[in-house]
This record gives structure tokens, C-alpha cells and sequence, in this order.
């Protein structure tokens, strides 16, 4: 076996189609267990902050602060990748601290070190992705870019539909948050087995695309790539964040604690499918789905913080389908808008600016919620509406 991470030229598996979607398929897998984990843990970690004495202002804090340490350390994942071309290895370091972290949420009995690891949880995921990202951007092209980004989308959510509902069944049987996140170290450890038996099977996934040889530079990224930056960013502030979707539910009675991951679960499983559809509809109209995607987001607010239970389900519905819609098309933009060079770098920086105005963004609709639940949604839907013109100003044609 090569070493880990090492590009070559090994011909161990064949560049078709098929093995493309296969390799798809491997790494949709390790993303699957892995939401299991810390999906699973998501889905009640606004109620147990609160449990532990936290205020809605802090979950909103903690939540962001994660997001945003998580998507600094993109950037450097990023540069990292772009340099190093070690996908695998930054990979394997970031899922192992992204999910090992999940099951000591079991031993926390104060609100700040059940926050310390929510964040080193993000921290984790922060690193690996945007390695993770440019090989599956490698595989996606061989079989359309909003596909094979779709088709990851579909399996990650998958796995966070069916870790919400795995903690959901725990808690209403024991009544305990700390024995749903010791139970979660199994599809962990399941996780990184399955990382590992991917690194044999496809040691070099760049075989996939175009090589990238030293002489290949670019002298920066290009305008459009900035202006979608910026639209992303304005996305990410106006995203609303579950755990304060949670503790709103909790503080209002309006759902049942052992309910609560179940209402994440379905959104999750609607992510998922509304993820597999807008990638394919993506690689044939392009921009106007990323448009679809924003709206959809944008009507969840309203109804999760203002309606009925049965408005506050169908709150969560949209919230998930604008959330997949959103999260595979997106992903799947940057590579056409970026030389296969810079790539890393590209995922990195968008993942940064994204993070920052996530951070900026919750802690606001957190700080908001506690004086004005009109305000905190306002202020939501505003930003996500605005990020519609400059998609439009920076829409290209794939290449």
C-alpha cells in the first residue's frame, strides 16, 4: 500500500464510469456512518446545553463558534490539500478528531466543557473537508459535477436522518442525553474503519481528473468565484442554526424533548432527498436551483418560530430541503468556477468566508431571539434573500 496520502500512479482501480461512482459511493459511505455520529449528537445539543444551564444566547454563541472554528480551519485544510496534494491524510487526522470527541459528550457536567467539544467536534470536520471535497470533485467529473455532489448529499444525510432517530429512541427510552452520546461511538468507530478500507481500494482518486502537473498555475481565482463567495456568506448568516431551532422548541413546550431529534431526523431525510434531485436538476439548469434552493430556506423561518406544531413540521421540511438543495449544489458550483489547481485553496477560502458569516450570523439571531423573535427571523430571511442577486451576477456556464 502507498503512503498515506502520497499521489502516484498506481493503476489500481479502473477510471470509468462505473468505478467513479463507485468511489462516490465509498466516500458517501464514511459519510454516512459519520453523520450518524455526530448528527445524531447535534440533534440534542441545544436541549443538553440547557439542561447544563446554558441561555439561548450561548447556544446561539456555541454553535457558531464551532461553525466558524470549523470553517477557518478549512482554509488551511484547503491550502493544505492544494499543496501537499495529501487527501487522505488530512482526511483521516479530521475525521478521527471530528468523531472521537462525540461519545466524552457522555462525561460532560458542565454547560462550558460540553461546548469546549462541540467545538472540537466542528474543528475536526473543518480540516478534512475541503481534502475530502477535491477528491470527490475528482470522481464527480467523469459523472456530472451536481450528481456526484448529490449523490454524496444524499448518503451524508441519510446517515443524519438515522442518527437523530437512533438518539431520538435512546432518550425517550432512558430519559438521559448522556446515554445517547456514549451509544454514538459505535457508528464512529464503524466510520473509520470504513476510511480506512477506503484508502486501499483508491489510493489516489486525482486518477479521476485532469492531472495536475507542476506546470500548471493560475495567477489567482477568478471574479465570479469572489462574488459567489459572497453570496455563500450571506447564505451562511441567515441559516438558522438547529440547536437554537431546538432550545426554541424546549423553552415553548412546543415539542416533546424525545421529539425533538425525531423533527431533526425527518428534516434530514428530506436534505438528503432534495439533495440527490437538485443535483441532478443542477447539471442541467445550473444557477436557477442554487435561486429555488435560497427561497426555500428562507420560507422555513416564519413558520419553525411562528407557527403550530404542524406548521413548525413543515417549518423543518423546507428547512432541510432548502438546506440539501443548498449544500450539494453549492459545493459543486466551486468546481466549475475554479482551475483543478487551485481547488483546495478555492474550497477552503469559500468554506472560511461561509464560517465567519455563520459565526456572525447565529450569534445575532441568538442574541435577537432573546429580545425580539421578530427580529431574529427578519433578520434571517433578509440576509439569505440578498445572497439571490450576486448568484445571479456570477453565474458561468459549467465548464
Amino acid at each position: 500500500m502507498a503512503k498515506l496520502g502520497t499521489v502516484h500512479s498506481n493503476p489500481n482501480f479502473p477510471v470509468t464510469r462505473e468505478s467513479a461512482i463507485r468511489f462516490i459511493v465509498t466516500l458517501g459511505t464514511i459519510s454516512l456512518l459519520a453523520d450518524v455520529t455526530y448528527e445524531g449528537a447535534r440533534s440534542i445539543n441545544g436541549p443538553f446545553l440547557g439542561t447544563l444551564g446554558a441561555s439561548a444566547a450561548v447556544v446561539g454563541i456555541v454553535s457558531g463558534a464551532g461553525e466558524l472554528i470549523g470553517y477557518v480551519l478549512r482554509l488551511a485544510g484547503g491550502v493544505a490539500a492544494d499543496k501537499t496534494r495529501r487527501y487522505w491524510t488530512l482526511t483521516v487526522i479530521g475525521y478521527v478528531i471530528n468523531l472521537l470527541v462525540v461519545p466524552f459528550m457522555a462525561l460532560a457536567h458542565h454547560w462550558g466543557v460540553a461546548a469546549a467539544l462541540i467545538i472540537a467536534e466542528r474543528a475536526g470536520k473543518g480540516l478534512r473537508t475541503p481534502a475530502r471535497d477535491v477528491m470527490l470533485s475528482q470522481a464527480s467529473k467523469i459523472v456530472g459535477r451536481g450528481w456526484g455532489f448529490g449523490l454524496h448529499e444524499f448518503m451524508d444525510q441519510t446517515g443524519a436522518f438515522l442518527g437523530p432517530l437512533l438518539v431520538a429512541f435512546v432518550v425517550a427510552q432512558t430519559q438521559h442525553y448522556n446515554r445517547a452520546y456514549a451509544l454514538l461511538g459505535i457508528p464512529a468507530g464503524l466510520a473509520i474503519l470504513a476510511l480506512l478500507r477506503a484508502i486501499k481500494l483508491y489510493p489516489d482518486p486525482s486518477r479521476f481528473d485532469e492531472p495536475i502537473t507542476p506546470a500548471m498555475h493560475s495567477a489567482g481565482l477568478p471574479r465570479p468565484f469572489w462574488i459567489y463567495t459572497i453570496a455563500g456568506g450571506l447564505i451562511a448568516a441567515g441559516f438558522v442554526d438547529l440547536p437554537l431551532i431546538a432550545f426554541h422548541f424546549q423553552k415553548t413546550k412546543l415539542v416533546a424533548p424525545a421529539l425533538i431529534p425525531a423533527l431533526y431526523a425527518i428534516a434530514m431525510g428530506i436534505e438528503g432527498l432534495s439533495a440527490l434531485a437538485a443535483g441532478k436538476l443542477f447539471d442541467r439548469l445550473g444557477t436557477p436551483v442554487l435561486v429555488a434552493g435560497v427561497l426555500v430556506a428562507a420560507a422555513s423561518n416564519p413558520l419553525v418560530f411562528f407557527g403550530s406544531l404542524w406548521a413548525a413540521v413543515a417549518g423543518m421540511a423546507l428547512w432541510g430541503a432548502g438546506m440539501g438543495a443548498l449544500q450539494s449544489t453549492m459545493r459543486a458550483r466551486i468546481a466549475d468556477l475554479v482551475p483543478a489547481e487551485r481547488r483546495g485553496a478555492a474550497y477552503g477560502i469559500f468554506n472560511t468566508a461561509y464560517g465567519v458569516l455563520w459565526f456572525a450570523g447565529s450569534s445575532a439571531v441568538g442574541i435577537l431571539y432573546g429580545w425580539s423573535l421578530m427580529a431574529a427571523v427578519a433578520f434571517a430571511m433578509v440576509a439569505e434573500l440578498a445572497a439571490i442577486p450576486l448568484l445571479l451576477i456570477a453565474r458561468r456556464r459549467p465548464a
